[in-house]
């Protein structure tokens, strides 16, 4: 049932109807309950596509995210499920679009044909041709993450930094005092991914602070290339008595790596890092990590780009979260034993 159906059994034309919907010219109470009688009659629902031309909305907001590489970790699943539940609680739809850059055809549609109200870009780099081609088309968006320059834009981020320092603290203050950073692959370093940077930066400044030893490794996002990062690691340095970690995807590789090399967690060797909380507790002994709060931060996204939906001229807003550590298992005092430079158990 269309809006032409219902206009030739109402005996008025096709813009009448369409008038009638949209309540953008007047129409007389006559036609109009006319109209509606018919309506109901026939138990018609304007699609969405009629909705968006009858008052220019959508009720759809684009969901823009490239997976970093070969699948979804599950924290990024975490992220795009946390968006679709907060925006479903205010009644709008999601699209999800996985691009990468703003050349994408799928990022092109988005825009030129304006399927969307607004966007929240996920995967944010330092340098984002995505987010410098909204901004220059006015089209609202949210970013969750932060750009090299971030003042002008409307984001919610984690403090990378800020949280790979207190894990590096944390060791510190156990007396580990030789310890190895695992970060994202080496691509995403390259393609300027701010998490993988600002998190490398945090670990250095901290690790400068205290004074310690340290080796920064790239590893791909799952259990094999973590399993081959720890063997690296214990071939760098045999020494080395802990690690921090931003990369969820290869921490069941890290532990395995540790168990084959006879290195008992948190004994012999400590772990620590950001990641999602779900996920720090599925590993056995359970990571002390610094949670992140994938679920706190989709919800806020969507408030953001709802609150910019209905109000285009307002300042720019942003959320920056430092979640604290939360202490389980994988962490431990420093023995001298595994500090000696051969790495024996003399």
């Amino acid at each position: 049932m269309n809006i032409g159906e219902i206009a030739r059994r109402a005996g008025v034309s096709r813009s009448t109807v369409s008038y009638a919907l949209s309540g953008k010219r007047q129409v007389s109470d006559e036609t109009r309950q006319k109209i509606q009688r018919v309506i109901d009659e026939l138990g018609y629902r304007p699609n969405a596509s009629a909705r968006a031309l009858a008052n220019g909305r959508t009720s759809t907001i684009g969901l823009v995210f490239p997976p970093a590489g070969n699948h979804y970790t599950g924290m990024q699943l975490d992220f795009i499920g946390s968006v679709a539940e907060a925006a479903a609680a205010r009644d709008y739809d999601v699209l999800l679009s996985p691009s990468g850059v703003d050349s994408d055809r799928s990022f092109q549609r988005l825009l030129a044909e304006r399927r969307v109200d607004g966007a929240i870009l996920m995967e944010i780099r330092l340098q984002d041709d995505r987010v410098d081609h909204l901004v220059a088309e006015n089209f609202p968006a949210v970013c969750i993450g932060r750009t090299a320059h971030p003042d002008g834009d409307w984001w919610v981020g984690l403090d990378h930094a800020r949280l790979a320092e207190a894990c590096v603290h944390h060791l510190a203050d156990l007396g580990h005092r030789r310890i190895a950073f695992v970060n994202r692959p080496e691509h995403l370093l390259r393609a300027g991914y701010e998490s993988a940077h600002r998190g490398l930066d945090g670990f250095t400044k901290a690790a400068a602070e205290r004074g310690l030893t340290v080796r920064a490794y790239s590893c791909g996002d799952d259990a094999p290339s973590g399993q081959a990062c720890l063997e690296r690691i214990l071939h760098d340095d045999p020494a080395t008595t802990a690690l921090v970690t931003l990369n969820e995807a290869a921490l069941g590789g890290l532990y395995r790596g540790l168990s084959v090399a006879g290195r008992h967690v948190p004994r012999d060797f400590s772990v620590t890092g950001v990641v999602a909380g779900r996920w720090a507790e599925t590993v056995t002994p359970q990571l002390t990590a610094a949670d992140v709060p994938a679920e706190e931060m989709g919800r806020l996204a969507v408030e953001l780009l709802v609150e910019r939906l209905g109000h285009p001229d307002a300042p720019p807003r942003h959320h920056l979260l430092a979640p604290p550590i939360s202490l389980r298992a994988s962490t431990g005092p420093a023995h001298l034993r595994t500090e000696s430079a051969s790495g024996s158990d003399g």
